[in-house]
């Protein structure tokens, strides 16, 4: 209180005016919460640890199972302080599902997550220190639907870390990059290089920086986008999005038609012996 009134009386301000700046300068927009449900495996546990190193502004809880009541998600982000949460669902421990929900009032979005490698498996030569603000870029293919405008917005909200977050640190030293290709979001990392790779040393004014990846990649693949927090009527539905059980029922229907077809090859081959038997030879026993 001192210090307000000390800085309020050196610049002739208002200590009420003083103490509402020093929060509004303080105040954190965004905080995300990363949780997943139980069940996942070694690559989905390693794909959050990666985001949780990628996004300081997040904090992480325990795995639940929020497979009845998705409420509980809504009041776990109260209780934490996120307005943001990041809920990884697996399901018959192989497949991966991200929502990303605005809390409590939404909207919210379920993606299918594919192609998943980690920054442990990719090993790639980029690197960034950890805290750093990401720099977010969207290919324009972003403004050419409404609901991938939609998307762009709340994309923007979670991977962007505020400023002045927890962890952070006030400065750029990567890029994450959005881009929709056949109907997916397709994620990268990549370092942002200030040096020259051959020497080692500073850039001149008319060279570029240089992009490394980092890791971790990965797919999302919009499966519906609701109105509410984890619920709620439905703003959009992919039309092109096939569920991986349909994909593994599929897989094993062609599995059993070429069963079913080499079986029915076996049949026909007898009974086309059957209808025509091999001829009996007059000369087989002379020599008996």
């Amino acid at each position: 209180m001192a210090t307000l009134y000390k800085t309020a009386t050196s610049e002739f301000k208002d200590v009420d005016d003083v103490r509402e700046a020093s929060e509004q300068q303080h105040k954190i927009k965004n905080r995300v919460l990363l949780v997943a449900s139980r069940g996942v495996t070694y690559r989905h546990r390693h794909l959050l640890n990666d985001l949780e190193a990628l996004l300081p502004h997040t904090k992480k809880e325990a795995k639940i199972e929020a497979k009845q009541d998705m409420d509980l998600l809504n009041e776990l982000a109260e209780i934490q302080g996120c307005n943001n949460v990041f809920y990884f669902e697996a399901r018959k421990h192989q497949d991966l599902f991200l929502w990303i929900s605005r809390a409590p009032s939404g909207p919210s979005v379920k993606f299918h997550v594919q192609n998943i490698h980690t920054m442990d498996e990719l090993k790639m030569t980029g690197n960034c220190l950890k805290g750093g603000r990401p720099i977010l870029s969207f290919d324009s293919n972003f403004d050419s639907e409404p609901y991938l405008q939609l998307l762009r917005e709340m994309l923007t909200q979670t991977f962007g870390v505020p400023k002045g977050a927890r962890k952070s640190k006030p400065f750029f030293d990567h890029v994450f990059t959005f881009s929709v290709v056949d109907g997916r979001i397709w994620f990268r990392n990549f370092q942002i290089v200030e040096k020259d790779a051959a020497t080692g040393g500073t850039l001149q004014k008319n060279e570029k920086p240089t992009m490394v990846e980092i890791g971790p990649r990965f797919v999302l693949c919009p499966i519906r986008i609701f109105e509410g927090s984890f619920g709620g009527p439905t703003l959009y539905e992919n039309p092109r999005y096939v569920s991986p059980n349909s994909v593994r029922a599929a897989v094993k229907a062609q599995k059993s038609a070429k069963y079913a077809n080499r079986v029915a090859d076996t049949q026909d081959r007898d009974l086309r012996a059957e209808a025509n038997p091999m001829p009996t030879d007059p000369l087989k026993d002379v020599f008996e």
